[in-house]
């Protein structure tokens, strides 16, 4: 038996005592680092309750089965919530989780889930409250789910259905229109939800082949359904055709609201914190009566504290645009259309607002543009290339800088957000160009050849790091993943990793000695534009709020790794630690895959990490 097996197997024994005892809470195990003698030992394993900082992340099931969510105690290096992105009076939410935030006041937690991409999964955003500083240990709390309705205009009655070998053709009452106000319907390859019929077999999530006004047709893997019509009441009178939303992320920068980005409906719901119930919901696509726009598809949103008060501003790939909307009531902030003006940008793919609202960045993943917008007037201010394929900015709110990453060029871009001048030398606050740093083959961070695919930076304004990997592993043969974080320091952007240009982040325990690659996993791999079944971050990095960790989300490894940038060992203070080391790694909860060759369980993938209290 291996030692990852071993240790994975007595984790399990231990999850379930806790999940039978103590209601999904981690109590924390203290390891005596002095004593043990232990290779990359957790050396803080006691939480410091004077010092209590969190954060979380969510994690991806396999296909039908849900994700989870996790907070981890920063002083304490270890999980003390863990809870699956379901309840047990609707089995079927939490179904490919695909974003997550807390509220700025870290009293509540929100959870999108795009369920609709599989048969069975249902659309929704689950909300519970975070583990809070206690004597006694609370453990995240219950999972409630609010769902996600269509829009007007995007379900149908069913009159008729037949089939054709796999192709079924669906007779409908009214049609199934992309945007309410106005005459365009759904394009092909949307997604299609066919509920309440009595023949089961044509039940279930579809993709749409072809359309019309009066049908819609798409492949059922089920052959040899038999024909119904509600004529001869062989079809259920009650049956429907209806567009899931499918959201996909999640902004607020207030208390009381929360909002959701929904990539199939084309829209943006708000949500009441205090009654958790969807109180509005408006299209991105403009609305115009004879609009034949693609669909929208927002994939990324963010709220600014505007000068006209606070709006929210949505990347929407699909149409190439970017929505700008009225927080209050979701109401349009130009007169004539919803989007911004002069923006140009192909396949928009993250937004970031500045801390002061004057400014709302964007990057364009298909012609690798950063966009600047003036709050003030919606309108395009400047644009600065960063490659093709550009897909993440982080912006850093101390030193007010932009970190734009580029996977396809292997290139991270630093900018300072204030200072610049536009063409005639007239100051507009044009991002300023500092560094390009290549991780490319025969670079100093990565000699190898490296993607980098985020970025985060200390609040204390010292160091930025970059997680990236590599796609083979010293010493193994066949396919690999090799996860690895780069530290640089702020000022001078020099490589400042103590030992080593860039350090690898699996320990043992959980992982074998000496491992430094796992096996790829195919969901974890990086899509050339995002759909809700694509992983955005083979690797997503976050600092905590105190600058005391950085923690690095690995697809792949099924596990978050840890790392202390201080050296302090509160347990044991007369043993620092050097700055930035590698302390432990955390496993996420098992999958609900079938057991891998050597008989282990295959953990869940987590895909994003964000900051909490």
């Amino acid at each position: 038996m291996s030692l990852r097996r071993l240790g994975c197997l007595a984790a399990t024994v231990f999850l379930i005592v806790l999940w039978s005892a103590c209601g999904q809470v981690y109590r924390p195990v203290v390891i005596p680092c002095l004593s043990s003698g232990l290779p990359n030992c957790p050396v803080e394993t006691n939480p410091q309750p004077a010092n209590f900082h969190s954060v979380l992340g969510i994690a991806r099931n396999i296909p039908n089965y849900a994700g989870s969510a996790m907070q981890i105690d920063v002083a304490g290096d270890s999980i003390v919530g863990e809870t699956s992105t379901s309840t047990g009076n609707s089995p079927n939410t939490g179904f490919n989780p695909t974003h997550g935030v807390i509220l700025s006041n870290d009293s509540e937690i929100f959870v999108a889930t795009a369920g609709s991409v599989y048969d069975k999964g249902v659309d929704a955003i689950d909300f519970f409250t975070p583990v809070f500083q206690a004597q006694q240990a609370t453990g995240l709390g219950a999972v409630g789910t609010i769902s996600l309705p269509p829009l007007t205009g995007q379900s149908s009655g069913i009159v008729a259905l037949s089939e054709a070998g796999n192709t079924v053709t669906a007779t409908l009452s009214a049609p199934l229109l992309a945007n309410p106000a106005s005459a365009a319907l759904v394009p092909i390859g949307t997604a299609l939800v066919i509920s309440g019929e009595d023949i089961p077999g044509y039940n279930g999530t579809f993709f749409i082949s072809s359309i019309s006004t009066s049908t819609v047709s798409f492949t059922d893997p089920l052959a040899g359904l038999a024909s119904c019509s509600t004529s001869t009441t062989l079809c259920a009178v009650a049956a429907t055709a209806s567009i899931p939303p499918q959201p996909v992320f999640l902004a607020s920068i207030e208390t009381t609201e929360m909002y959701a980005a929904n990539f199939n409906s084309n829209s943006v719901a708000k949500i009441s914190t205090a009654s958790n119930v969807i109180t509005n919901t408006a299209t991105t696509e403009p609305p115009s009566a004879t609009s034949t726009s693609p669909a929208p598809n927002p994939v990324s949103m963010a709220e600014a504290n505007a000068r006209q008060g606070a709006k929210l501003y949505i990347a929407n790939q699909g149409n190439n645009t970017v929505t700008s909307l009225n927080s209050i009531d979701l109401s349009s902030n130009n007169p004539t259309t919803n989007n911004v003006t002069g923006f140009t940008g192909v396949t928009p793919v993250w937004v970031v607002a500045r801390a002061d609202g004057q400014k709302v960045y964007v990057v364009t993943q298909g012609d690798g543009q950063l966009v600047t917008i003036d709050t003030a007037t919606d309108a395009v201010s400047s644009s600065l290339p960063v490659g093709a394929g550009a897909n993440y900015i982080f912006l850093d709110p101390n030193l007010n800088r932009l970190y734009v990453v580029n996977p396809a060029t292997a290139t991270v871009y630093v900018f300072s957000n204030t200072g610049g001048v536009d063409g005639n030398g007239v100051p507009n606050d044009t991002p300023v160009p500092l560094s390009t740093i290549s991780f490319a083959a025969g670079s100093v961070p990565c000699p190898g050849g490296c993607t980098p695919v985020s970025v985060t930076a200390l609040l204390d304004g010292s160091r930025f790091y970059v997680a990236s990997y590599q796609s083979a592993c010293p010493g193994v043969s066949g396919a690999c993943i090799l996860p690895q974080l780069t530290v640089f320091n702020s000022t001078s952007f020099a490589v400042q990793y103590p030992s080593a240009p860039t350090m690898t982040l699996l320990t043992w325990p959980p992982f074998s000695t000496n491992q430094s690659g796992v096996p790829p996993v195919a969901s974890c791999a990086l899509s050339p534009s995002y759909t809700p079944t694509s992983t955005r971050f083979r690797l997503f990095t976050v600092a905590s709020a105190d600058s005391s960790r950085v923690y690095v989300a690995m697809c792949d490894a099924g596990a978050v790794a840890v790392i202390n940038t201080t050296g302090a060992n509160t347990n044991n203070p007369n043993q620092p630690l050097p700055p930035d080391t590698l302390v432990t790694t955390l496993l996420t909860p098992y999958s609900g895959s079938a057991p891998q060759a050597n008989g282990e369980p295959l953990p869940q993938s987590p895909i994003f990490l964000f900051m909490g209290q």
